[in-house]
């Protein structure tokens, strides 16, 4: 009986989180939305809420941690597809804006509350995102045979270079405009991805020249 009531409470836990979510758009704020109105896109009574959550923070702190784990799950997906025969830089890309197109909402979260008014919220963006650039740093590092340090400057600019390219890309709805800005995106990490690669050789050579 215990086991059908934590399978009750996990499913209206995420009948809330996903009202939320599907209540975000480019007018509407997470800040914005009220208890209430959550409760009430879930079907729920407000009430309701407290059994799960102890207030609005608390429910976005917990879309901002699914958010970091979406976007982390969908590189590795990434990864796993590179490993079959592709671009790196351009199989990465047209993921993430696959993510931009189907759930946009997540990532529109993450752009939102990173310079929100919540510290707590900034704080948890912060630390998603710095789980994903070390997640990329540290694929770039091994994948790549990258000295750590470009590894890292690398991947900080990748990231920084995507999340302005899917925060264009979040309200376009013409594809082709939306392919076209994929393909900038895509020139620009291989610009980065040379230029590290380069800086990379030249410390390791220097490293040996001064043993």
């Amino acid at each position: 009986m215990s086991g059908i009531r934590a399978q009750q409470k996990e499913k209206t836990r995420r009948l809330l989180i996903d009202a939320a979510l599907n209540q975000l758009s480019a007018e509407r704020s997470f800040s914005s939305l009220s208890l209430r109105e959550v409760a009430k896109e879930a079907g729920l009574a407000p009430t309701s809420f407290y059994r799960h959550f102890s207030d609005m923070d608390e429910l976005g702190l917990t879309l901002v941690d699914e958010a970091g784990l979406t976007l982390r799950q969908l590189m590795r997906q990434a990864r796993q597809r590179i490993a079959k025969g592709g671009s790196v830089i351009q199989i990465s890309v047209e993921t993430f804006m696959e993510l931009i197109e189907s759930n946009g909402n997540v990532f529109r979260l993450l752009l939102r509350e990173r310079s929100g008014t919540s510290a707590a919220f900034r704080a948890a963006v912060i630390r998603e995102i710095r789980y994903f650039t070390m997640e990329l740093c540290d694929y770039l590092q091994h994948a790549k045979d990258l000295d750590t340090e470009v590894a890292y400057m690398q991947a900080n600019a990748a990231v920084t270079i995507v999340f302005s390219a899917g925060s264009d890309a979040l309200d376009m709805e013409d594809k082709s405009e939306r392919a076209q800005l994929s393909k900038q995106t895509i020139q620009q990490l291989r610009f980065i991805a040379r230029g590290a690669a380069e800086l990379s050789d030249r410390r390791k050579i220097s490293k040996k020249t001064h043993k």
